[in-house]
């Protein structure tokens, strides 16, 4: 079953796509010389099926922030430590369930090839960067108040 979303005019057609968050918070647990110091919240974005297959998660969006900065899949890969292959595999694979292309390719020659985003991979990378601004900012207190509990448990003990 197909699901349409219009992103700025852009009319896309993908399956239907749920959104798992992640993030790790600059929040320690505890503070310093605690008991918990070393104790982190880590949450994970991913976009999954609603089978639960991985559309994309936080390795996909890693390997688009460094082709962007890159230009390259190649030095996007080198950067991440994995191979060629495997980017390209994991490129085909999210491009392929979302039903659109995320990347161009101008091939080598005298000046060397580049790789660049199509107008929907600017726009993914767009929501993408967006969406996690804006819950960065928005989960800094919620988070604040979980650990605050967690050591005032901690403290009764």
């Amino acid at each position: 079953m197909l699901a349409s979303m219009n992103i700025r005019n852009l009319q896309l057609h993908i399956p239907f796509i749920f959104l798992l968050l992640s993030f790790i918070f600059p929040f320690m647990a505890g503070p310093i010389g605690s008991k918990y110091y070393d104790i982190f919240l880590k949450q994970q974005v991913q976009l999954v099926t609603s089978e639960e297959d991985i559309v994309i998660n936080e390795e996909g969006f890693r390997l688009l922030f460094e082709i962007e900065k890159e230009l390259s899949i190649v030095a996007a890969a080198k950067n991440m430590n994995i191979s060629y292959r495997k980017a390209w595999g994991l490129l085909r694979d999210i491009e392929f369930v979302l039903g659109f292309s995320l990347v161009g390719k101008k091939r080598g020659g005298k000046a060397g090839g580049r790789t660049t985003f199509t107008p929907e991979g600017k726009l993914l990378l767009e929501a993408f960067t967006t969406m996690k601004t804006e819950l960065d900012a928005s989960g800094k207190e919620t988070i604040r108040s979980f650990f605050r509990k967690i050591n005032s448990i901690a403290d009764k003990k």
